[in-house]
């Protein structure tokens, strides 16, 4: 009887880990003997055993002048060994046999090779074998294959990401796996203003890119999730940002039920937009921004209160009722001291968690957009630049200059910008994400003016956007809750030659070139000031100025009406 047992499994499960418990033994299979059939047993008679008491001998082999020897033993032998074999040392001979052949392969190859180089330093004496005689041919290929609408490949999984509930909701975070990018995590959730339907489901979820039609994981918050953040040391660990304000954080390993959130009474007090994890040495710790005004910074060790607060007061009076409410956080591990923050309010805060007062550490202010900062971003080769989306533009800042605007921006669009984000392999190109659906791509070495690429995406608004660390995909989240996944052609996501060095070029020229106007700016400030101060009699009043730009501004709005 043959006993067997069948495991099964789906099909969609292979690959992932078994999970084993210790549990005790179990008897599957029970048979009792049954002395009726003792009858069917034949007894053998006479049972045969067979013994071997002689040593196994090794067969070796050895070549002397020509003759091959086969050794199976000493009684094999007919007439005994040659004299000038001897069969103790056999293995010796061998070896040497074999150093002898390897040194008279190494000989000739030696000889061979000396006449070849030799003939290529006569031939050096007249051609420079190092000359690049086709340089100038390749850049101008380089220059002609520049991308355009016909070498992108879009690639539409409507089902990856997309929101499995009704209502739909927003898909207003991504971040993608450390490894390999093999997943994305998509945080849902409904941001439009006083949105009271009741039916709206808070789940998250974590989406695997071959298999796009079914959550690989579903996150399950106490409160819908805003932003969501791989650990980029610990690949289980995903920090989260809620709509109450709380801070929750999930061990994939251990199904989507959170591991632990701080309590409401110490978290923020409005939806979390920003979360981030620091470079810390046990990779747990992490920090938070909110519209409540409050960085919070946060060990997951420890969630019951946080280790550190800020308060985004910049007049330095660290005052909750006059602090700014934070809507975008950025963090770059090259400078692991500073972070940025975008406001509510237009403002670019510059922060420094080394300094010794909470006010210390407001380091710069930089006054960027009309509206909100939607998103703040580092550039990956440049730490000192950063990217800022907001209103209808998107601007390139500099820390090192302090009091000035922008060093450079695009062109006002008629639909609101609503993200960006730096390619991670080409330090002047840049995506934007607009109101309309559209994706644009900037390359600020191509065109300043227009984007080097333009793709409507959805009819739905894009509301955020991220990019894989090769620069291959990117994803697109829309205000229905539908991740698109574009896959870009290589023009786009391969560095050209001195692309780094040319990039830097530029963004010094036109931070000295800022540097300059503003320095301009403020001498014919001081000028008019000292004008107005010798005949005070000039002075305007400030009402006639203000009708006076008001009318200006009506009549250039009839213009562009008559215009369109």
């Amino acid at each position: 009887m043959e006993i067997k047992f069948e495991y099964t499994r789906k099909r969609s499960e292979f690959g992932r880990p078994c999970s084993f418990s210790d549990l005790p033994a179990e008897v599957t299979v029970d048979i009792a003997p049954d002395p009726g059939l003792a009858e069917d047993f034949i007894p053998q008679d006479p049972v045969d055993f067979a013994a071997q008491e002689g040593p196994v001998m090794a067969v070796h082999e050895v070549n002397t002048e020509r003759a091959q020897v086969s050794i199976q033993g000493v009684n094999h032998v007919e007439g005994g060994w040659p004299k000038h074999v001897d069969h103790k040392n056999s293995e010796l001979t061998s070896r040497y046999r074999e150093e002898v052949e390897r040194e008279e392969a190494y000989t000739k190859t030696v000889q061979r090779l000396g006449f070849v180089v030799e003939h290529y330093i006569r031939q050096n004496n007249t051609i420079d074998i190092y000359e690049e005689y086709f340089e100038e041919e390749e850049e101008e290929e380089e220059e002609e294959e520049h991308p355009s609408a016909k070498t992108i490949n879009v690639i539409r999984w409507h089902s990856l990401g997309g929101d499995p509930n009704m209502p739909r909701r927003m898909a207003t975070h991504m971040s993608w796996h450390p490894d390999g990018n093999r997943a994305v995590a998509v945080a849902y959730c409904s941001l439009d203003f006083q949105d009271s339907r009741k039916d709206l489901n808070v789940d998250s979820y974590i989406w695997d890119l071959e298999k796009p039609y079914t959550p690989e994981l579903t996150l399950k918050p106490s409160s819908p999730v805003v932003t969501l953040e791989y650990n980029s040391k610990d690949w289980y660990h995903v920090l989260g940002g809620c709509y109450n304000g709380q801070i929750v954080y999930w061990d994939t390993r251990k199904g989507g039920l959170p591991m632990e959130m701080t309590p409401v009474e110490f978290s923020h007090r409005d939806p979390v937009y920003g979360a981030c994890w620091l470079p810390s040495r046990t990779g747990t710790e992490c920090f938070s921004g909110s519209t409540d005004g409050q960085v919070l910074w946060w060990d997951i060790r420890k969630m019951s209160q946080p280790s550190e607060k800020l308060i985004l007061d910049i007049t330095r009076q660290d005052q909750l009722k006059d602090a700014l409410g934070a809507i975008s956080l950025d963090f770059a591990p090259t400078m692991p001291t500073k972070f940025l923050v975008g406001t509510e309010q237009g403002i670019i805060i510059s922060c420094n968690r080394d300094a010794k007062t909470p006010p210390e550490k407001i380091a710069n202010i930089f006054r960027s957009h009309i509206g909100a900062v939607y998103r703040v971003t580092r550039s990956p080769f440049f730490p000192k630049v950063f990217l800022t989306v907001g209103d209808w533009t998107a601007r390139i800042w500099t820390e090192e200059l302090m009091d000035s605007s922008s060093i450079m921006e695009t062109k006002y669009h008629t639909a609101y910008l609503l993200d960006t984000c730096w390619s991670p392999v080409k330090p002047a190109v840049f995506f934007t994400t607009r109101s309309d659906g559209t994706l644009d791509i900037w390359d600020f070495l191509f065109h300043q003016k227009e984007p080097s690429l333009s793709l409507r995406v959805s009819n739905d608004p894009l509301l955020s956007l991220s990019v894989q660390d090769n620069g291959h995909i990117i994803a697109c989240g829309t205000k229905q809750g539908t991740v698109t996944l574009l896959e870009i052609s290589a023009g786009l996501c391969t560095a050209r030659k001195n692309e780094k060095t040319l990039t830097s070029t530029m963004f010094e020229r036109e931070a000295r070139r800022e540097k300059t106007l503003q320095d301009k700016y403020r001498e014919r400030l001081l000028r008019e000031q000292e004008r107005l101060r010798a005949r005070p009699e000039e002075q305007e009043d400030a009402q006639e100025v203000f009708k006076q730009a008001q009318a200006d501004f009506l009549a250039a709005i009839k213009a562009e009406r008559r215009r369109r």
